[in-house]
């Protein structure tokens, strides 16, 4: 549906997107996560087409968006972090003049603004001026728009930001039913909402994709995901001498716990199961067990964990460019003393002949 490949984007020295490659597959719901700077937006507006490329290519359903950018557009619906809505007209009027914006051909105008309100639940609110809806009916103003058309592709920029928690459930169903008709990329800093509506996660940190799968196989494949909460009776002494017996245990946390007991928190070694081993080992030492359950980090964990580790690797790579800048200087500092030095060895033998 959408391919991108080996896009870049950049000002001046600065890559806001640096290699990016990635393919869009039809009919699920993207996740596009990344902290603030990382290329997000700009990365958005590449592929509806408000920003061109340095370098890449963009495809919508095998149409090029630089060279066949009106027919490649006709294909996405884009709202923005801030709705494209103006609070002097209605619903109605809106819709109708962003119908008109898009061409859609005027047979099929109402047609289409009728499957856009009921989709986006605004039959009550279509005769009131949009200056007068709350910020809620606004964003589903501005969905509506987005929807007008019937595209394939459908793109949100942060589309329940400064939403109330009813307001920001209400949207996130509205976006799980565009599923059935759309494919659709959706960019939020709320992570549970990613997880809760997502099919697949995208990560960019540093203008790059750092990863890309399902919020269960981010979990998976993530080093030391799996987890093991432990609460037993006894002394955390005893505890640590039990723990520090078990091979399969790669770190460990001790924990506040109530008076008499002793709280960990594990990680096992990839690929390990040390359950069994521990109960044993725990019944031996006369350490009852109270509380034994598998966890998982969260996906805010691991977006912190994949987009810090980006972080230290452009710092390291931008440390070594610095080195080998300062080397060349030196180099050149060190080649231009010892000219000068041949230079005036060359001099003085001038003056003594």
């Amino acid at each position: 549906m959408i391919e991108i490949s080996h896009l870049v984007k950049k000002y001046g020295d600065h890559y806001a997107v640096k290699d990016l490659t990635v393919t869009i597959q039809k009919g699920q719901i993207y996740g596009f996560l990344g902290p603030n700077g990382a290329g997000k937006s700009t990365t958005m507006n590449i592929i509806t087409g408000y920003l061109a490329p340095t370098k890449g290519v963009v495809k919508i359903d095998g149409i090029d968006m630089m060279k066949e950018p009106q027919e490649a557009k006709k294909k996405i619906g884009y709202l923005p972090e801030i709705p494209p809505v103006y609070g002097e007209m209605t619903v109605d009027e809106y819709l109708k003049f962003a119908a008109q914006l898009k061409k859609i051909p005027a047979a099929k105008r109402a047609e289409s603004i009728e499957s856009a309100i009921k989709t986006a639940q605004l039959e009550n609110v279509r005769k009131r001026l949009i200056g007068n809806l709350s910020k809620g009916y606004k964003q589903r103003v501005g969905l509506a728009q987005a929807i007008l058309g019937d595209p394939e592709i459908i793109i949100l920029d942060e589309p329940t930001v400064g939403l109330d928690p009813k307001q920001m459930i209400e949207i996130r169903e509205l976006i799980l039913s565009l599923k059935e008709k759309h494919t659709v990329i959706l960019s939020s800093h709320i992570l549970s909402e990613v997880s809760a509506v997502c099919d697949q996660i995208l990560i960019i940190s540093n203008g790059e994709l750092v990863a890309s799968d399902t919020p269960a196989g981010l979990q998976e494949k993530m080093q030391g995901a799996c987890g093991l909460e432990l609460v037993v009776k006894g002394s955390e002494d005893a505890l640590k001498t039990v723990l520090n017996e078990i091979s399969g245990i790669s770190e460990y946390q001790l924990t506040n716990a109530a008076d008499g007991e002793a709280k960990a928190l594990l990680k096992e070694c990839s690929g390990e199961d040390i359950r069994e081993e521990l109960f044993y080992a725990l019944t031996e030492n006369r350490l009852p067990i109270l509380s034994l359950q598998k966890t998982k980090e969260s996906l805010e964990d691991i977006f912190l964990q994949l987009t810090e580790k980006g972080e230290e690797e452009n710092i390291a790579a931008q440390n070594e460019d610095e080195e080998s800048d300062e080397s060349a200087a030196e180099n050149a500092d060190n080649d231009l003393s010892t000219d000068s030095k041949m230079a005036g060895e060359d001099d003085n033998h001038v003056g003594n002949l």
